[in-house]
């Protein structure tokens, strides 16, 4: 489960950090300042899609590391009732 959290903070950072570069670089281009805004709201829809796009990524793991725990327990869960049953036989 650490590794979803570390594996979130990396692609979080790496597209802050890309985010950040593309505005700077759009707002030093030599552009009129309508251009400028236009593709300053392009880009900003991209980032929210592909943001939108890596959360659900994340949730699809998450919900399938849950899934797993949730058999993982209740198989233990079977295996403790079969012991249990065992040693009042």
């Amino acid at each position: 489960m650490e590794n979803h959290n570390n594996t979130g903070k990396l692609i979080g950072a790496i597209l802050l950090g890309a985010a950040i570069g593309g505005i700077a670089g759009v707002l030093l281009a030599p552009r009129k300042g309508s251009e400028t805004r236009k593709n300053i709201s392009g880009q900003t829809e991209d980032l929210v899609d592909s943001m939108k796009e890596k959360f659900a990524e994340f949730l699809e793991g998450i919900n399938k590391e849950a899934e797993i725990v949730k058999n993982k327990s209740s198989e233990f869960m079977k295996d403790g009732q079969a012991s249990k049953a065992e040693r009042i036989k």
